[in-house]
């Protein structure tokens, strides 16, 4: 190969290699470092980009077979003896409810309505025994007034109420237990995605 071809070989190949880096650093990608280092943060028309964007992000729209993660705090006495019988009678309800057994519906105390938020709940329900049936007397009188509280707390923290509920289920009302978690998943599935105080996983 004579000097002439040879440089020209060379004047194509660094034109090549300079397309690329600018490619690359136009995106933020790391295509383009050894050329050109890093430009940056991925831009969502990087072709990887999607992978980068955390749960926080709301670049695209739900899936359609998205389903909400609800989390149950229910009283041992009445609600989760309620969910015991509706699954013993092979009732049907929406298996992305997950049911926490606490003491009391009054133990479901507000840091934990927060943080199951925080750690990607979509929904969160409070239940216990109806007023004057509390295996602790006063129990659910104390949520009652705690969660009113608190369900203006999340409005003011961005979060739509709707995604926090509060009710009174006996061991006996399973059918009522089956239609609260049904009807909750299909109102909270309506909303999409729960994006406020979610941490980054």
């Amino acid at each position: 190969m004579s000097a002439v071809d040879e440089k020209k070989v060379n004047a194509a190949g660094q034109g090549a290699a300079a397309q690329k880096a600018a490619a690359g650093a136009a995106c933020g990608c790391a295509s383009g470092a050894p050329a050109a280092g890093f430009a940056g943060t991925a831009s969502a028309s990087c072709a990887g980009s999607s992978r980068l964007i955390g749960p926080s992000g709301a670049t695209s729209a739900p899936d359609p077979d998205w389903e909400p993660n609800i989390v149950g705090f229910a009283c041992n006495w009445c609600t989760y003896a309620g969910a015991d019988l509706a699954g013993l009678s092979r009732m049907q309800y929406p298996p992305n409810v997950k049911l926490i057994r606490v003491p009391c519906s009054g133990r479901a105390n507000p840091q934990f309505v927060l943080r199951a938020f925080q750690k990607g709940a979509d929904g969160v329900l409070v239940a216990g025994c109806h007023p004057g049936d509390c295996h602790y007397a006063t129990g659910n009188y104390f949520t009652r007034r705690r969660f009113l509280l608190f369900q203006r707390l999340l409005e003011f923290s961005g979060i739509d109420p709707r995604r926090f509920q509060a009710r009174w289920i006996s061991g006996a009302e399973a059918p009522k237990f089956r239609d609260v978690v049904t009807q909750m998943a299909e109102e909270v599935k309506a909303l999409g995605p729960n994006r406020k105080l979610r941490e980054e996983l």
